[in-house]
């Protein structure tokens, strides 16, 4: 007999199986056919469940696709929380970005890579659905870098704490963040097949770690800005030009 326990691990498992399955089925069809030409139903009759199983576990078409495909969602808001002692908010975070911008990089020149960035660029919906995410990786590092810097930690030594965070904040989560993405998508074409897509990947990760090392610095500029005060616009031309 088993316990109460261990059949909702059971059931648990199975659910899990289950939502990979659908899942693998998906994203082959999709990359098979084009992410348009599938129907839930086509996914459905594949995976041998019944549709609405397939709802059960994905709202949307869209979920499917990019299920499993988007960790950066959350994981720059989780390396600024997840940070090690010492290691100011912006630093963990260029770390994170150059690690996964250097890792896609490296996948670009698979098929598997090449497959799921083909099958994106070729569909409306899912690059109108990608832009909610983004949305939603902003709002989440919005959120941690505002914590961070609202209760700096005393061992963040020698890193600068803005002033005005609530402002400071969604500049830098959309800054960042909008780097990383500028970062991969034009350097996509260089991304060939052997050595020279070696050192494309190497180029590309030089450039983010030299990019991020800049916003990092730049940001005690940034903080000085936002503390001045505001300067009266008078409008054009102004008194000296006047007569």
């Amino acid at each position: 007999m088993y316990t109460v326990g261990e059949v909702l691990d059971r059931r648990a498992r199975k659910k899990a199986q289950t939502r990979a399955e659908i899942r693998a089925v998906a994203q082959r069809l999709f990359a098979a056919r084009g992410f348009e030409a599938v129907t839930i139903s086509d996914i459905a009759r594949e995976a041998d469940v019944a549709v609405q199983t397939v709802f059960n576990h994905f709202a949307t078409k869209e979920e499917l696709f990019f299920d499993g495909r988007t960790p950066w969602v959350t994981g720059a808001a989780e390396a600024v929380r997840t940070r090690a002692d010492g290691v100011p908010p912006l630093r963990a975070l260029g770390e994170y970005l150059v690690d996964r911008i250097a890792g896609l990089a490296g996948s670009d020149a698979s098929d598997e890579r090449r497959s799921y960035t083909a099958t994106l660029e070729a569909s409306a919906a899912l690059r109108a659905y990608e832009l909610e995410l983004v949305v939603e990786a902003e709002r989440r590092l919005t959120e941690a870098l505002a914590e961070a810097w609202s209760a700096p930690a005393a061992t963040d030594d020698g890193a600068v704490v803005p002033t005005d965070p609530g402002t400071v904040a969604p500049l830098v989560a959309a800054t960042w963040l909008a780097a990383s993405r500028v970062l991969l998508s034009r350097q996509r074409p260089l991304l060939e097949k052997g050595a020279e897509a070696r050192r494309s990947a190497e180029h590309i990760e030089t450039m983010a770690q030299r990019i991020f090392r800049e916003l990092e610095r730049g940001l005690g500029t940034l903080n000085a800005a936002l503390s001045r005060p505001a300067e009266t616009v008078t409008g054009w031309p102004d008194e000296r030009r006047a007569g």
